[in-house]
């Protein structure tokens, strides 16, 4: 299937044949045909499948022959995301696939200056792209009227009931035209999340897209024993040292980490920067252009960078502290292995780790293989520790016997380099 084949608005077409897109993946060819005969979409999908099309180009398409809104600060489209870096990723594609229309948009996030958004809410405007608490801010004010709003959707709706915006987002969809269209998408489907979607939407098409095979495919994924703080630190400046790690990710637990970790990377000689919450907008915006024009190697962020950050050269994501939630694992090595390119995910797991790494291997149906860099091998407990996990291999690399990563070491530089993705560019 051809996008050409979709019933989208030839204006939307240029711009994706401009952008080198011609085949949808497989959420959008699911997404885009219900949403265009105006059903409400509940969809499941992770981070990298192309779900930002999915939900953009069917809503523009819907917009694209109607005449000039004329009210001011009164949106057709309003996109939900949980974070203002998602927020900004979301604004981009919206200028992309809706180029070649006479179209407005514009970002209403915290933490910016409310110059700028006021004085884009002074004027007519075809699509907002919000978080939930500075949205509601200017709703309560009477600067943004959402009863005009057609399409309302949330992407990654499970991230913002994580973040505790349930009662945000239920007043923004009180407050939008209940003849709307809504579409919704997250990566996880929970008893929280389908009391939303009974909540909000009407007679849904459900959409599925499993994405975590793909992803163990896509990405090597290596594990690194740890005994204490020490040896982790010491395994992290192995490989900011390392001519393999061109541009990283380092995932920390806290704020704080992040900080201490960035300073102590700095102090080494190793450009690099914190990113997490206590920062302005402003900060993290500059820190995450700094990522991208090559002035930061290593980036140390809190689970604030998992989603919505699309830096397309990044060469290996490094778990220093492992997520306490399994989905949270795809998306943060979901930032390497972008656009055709090689990853590799390096996680680290101290004894009180094990559960998690289990619970990582069952979710994502691929054990991580265990690698040690010689001169940093842990103590032996680690070693020889069985893991239970029945998965398969990640990237088809057999751990140890049985499948068992916990069994065998695999001396670092000695495993195979990962297969190329085989995608092409996506419409994300």
């Amino acid at each position: 299937m051809s996008f050409n084949e979709l019933a989208l608005h030839p204006l939307v077409l240029n711009a994706l044949t401009e952008g080198g897109y011609t085949e949808p993946t497989p959420v959008q060819a699911a997404a885009i045909p219900p949403a265009l005969a105006g059903r409400d979409i509940l969809a499941t999908a992770q981070t990298g499948t192309g779900k930002t099309a999915a939900f953009l180009l069917p809503s523009l398409t819907r917009i694209a022959d109607l005449p000039p809104q004329r009210m001011p600060g009164a949106p057709r489209i309003l996109v939900l995301a949980p974070t203002r870096e998602l927020a900004a990723q979301v604004t981009q594609a919206v200028r992309k696939y809706g180029k070649f229309m006479k179209l407005t948009s514009g970002d209403i996030v915290g933490g910016m200056p409310y110059r700028d958004q006021l004085r884009m809410l002074s004027r007519p405007v075809d699509v907002i792209v919000a978080t939930p608490g500075r949205l509601i801010d200017h709703v309560q004010r009477g600067r943004i009227d959402l009863s005009e709003v057609e399409v309302l959707i949330l992407d990654e709706a499970d991230r913002m009931l994580d973040m505790g915006f349930a009662e945000d987002v239920d007043f923004i969809a009180q407050a939008c035209s209940p003849v709307r269209q809504t579409l919704l998408f997250t990566a996880t489907i929970d008893r929280r999340m389908t009391g939303l979607a009974n909540k909000l939407l009407r007679n849904p098409t459900r959409v599925a897209i499993e994405a975590t095979a793909s992803t163990a495919l896509l990405i090597e994924q290596r594990l690194h024993h740890c005994d204490d703080m020490e040896h982790k630190r010491r395994l992290l400046h192995h490989f900011a040292s390392s001519d393999d790690v061109t541009k990283a990710i380092v995932f920390a637990a806290t704020k704080r980490d992040a900080d201490t970790l960035a300073r102590g990377l700095n102090d080494a000689g190793h450009q690099s920067a914190a990113l997490h919450g206590d920062m302005t907008q402003e900060q993290r915006n500059r820190t995450l252009q700094r990522l991208r024009n090559g002035q930061l190697r290593l980036l140390v962020a809190t689970d604030v960078a998992a989603r919505g950050i699309d830096v397309p050269d990044i060469s290996h994501v490094i778990n220093f502290d492992l997520p306490r939630a399994a989905e949270d694992y795809v998306h943060r090595i979901g930032r390497t292995g972008r656009a055709g390119a090689e990853g590799v995910a390096i996680s680290f797991a101290a004894r009180a780790d094990r559960d998690l790494v289990m619970r990582i291997e069952r979710y994502t149906k691929a054990t991580l293989t265990l690698h040690v860099v010689p001169g940093l091998e842990p103590r032996p407990w680690a070693a020889h520790t069985p893991s239970p996990s029945s998965a398969r291999p990640s990237r088809g690399r057999p751990g140890g016997p049985s499948g068992k990563p916990w069994l065998k070491n695999k001396s670092e530089g000695s495993a195979n380099k990962p297969q190329a993705n085989a995608h092409g560019a996506r419409a994300r």
